[in-house]
């Protein structure tokens, strides 16, 4: 079956899962490795988590090293990844200016294989969390988006339609039917451990079933230098809702198939989407 990859109807997707650091340019290298890996196993799309190039030891630390769209070193070194690896970079989340001085936009970025950015998605949800032991606030520092992201791609003269979340998104399904139909919801996220161990399956699992696509999604795994600790699972599942791939925690990568003919069979032997009353 290890012809499978190169069917017109299958693409090969790769999402990367990191524990990013303070550090912007050890970040980028550690990134810029795993795609180089993705892309040497055949995938012609790559997922990069949220944060993947900065987890703060403070939440303003993005704030000082955000950038204008189009211009700026981390967006240069997306562009060159993607470009010398010949694939769709989907970049998880950076820093981007944002109406206010003392906020960013967290922003997915989408390049081309030319290294050209083609697609942009401002995060809509902001995370909110309060416990004894943890407290975070991301109003604080990021303004919320207010459009939903989605992109066709064309790999083989194949329409490949992917809708862009972030994380938090993940609890709002309103958000994914606003999208309408896609092949794949892809996800970059940095789930809390607290958080991750309750919901994180069961809501990528259930956004799968209920928009019959598959889902992709891209995570931060394990303890950063901040002492925060995510909850890791980069997962690849299913249209059916079944987990196709899952990596506990620690840098890696997961890759699989994303089929057309499975996602007919499953549209057509239930048809949900047609049912639908609202």
């Amino acid at each position: 079956m290890e012809n499978d990859s190169m069917n017109t109807s299958e693409l090969k997707v790769a999402s990367v899962q990191m524990v990013s650091t303070p550090d912007i340019a050890e970040n980028l290298k550690t990134a810029e490795g795993l795609v180089q890996a993705a892309a040497r196993s055949g995938a012609q799309v790559a997922v990069l988590p949220e944060y993947f190039c900065l987890m703060g030891l403070k939440d303003t630390d993005k704030v000082n090293a955000r950038e204008a769209l189009g211009s700026g070193p981390i967006q240069e070194r997306l562009a060159a990844i993607a470009l010398e690896n010949h694939l769709y970079l989907v970049a998880g989340t950076l820093p981007l200016v944002a109406s206010s001085p003392n906020k960013v936009l967290n922003t997915t970025l989408v390049f081309d294989p030319h290294g050209k950015q083609i697609a942009r998605y401002d995060k809509i949800h902001l995370f909110g969390f309060q416990t004894a032991q943890e407290s975070y606030e991301e109003s604080a520092t990021i303004e919320a988006g207010d459009t939903p992201g989605h992109l066709t791609i064309n790999i083989n003269q194949v329409n490949w339609r992917l809708g862009l979340s972030i994380c938090y998104d993940l609890r709002f399904p309103e958000l994914y039917r606003q999208m309408g139909q896609v092949d794949c919801h892809i996800i970059p996220a940095a789930f809390t451990y607290t958080t991750g161990k309750e919901h994180w399956e069961i809501l990528l699992r259930a956004r799968a079933i209920e928009n019959q696509c598959y889902v992709l999604s891209s995570a931060q795994g394990g303890v950063h230098l901040n002492q925060r600790r995510t909850w890791g699972h980069s997962m690849l599942v299913d249209p059916w809702g079944t987990v196709l791939s899952d990596l506990s925690e620690g840098s890696g990568l997961i890759t699989g198939i994303l089929s057309k003919d499975k996602l007919k069979e499953v549209r057509s032997k239930l048809p949900a989407l047609q049912h639908r009353k609202l």
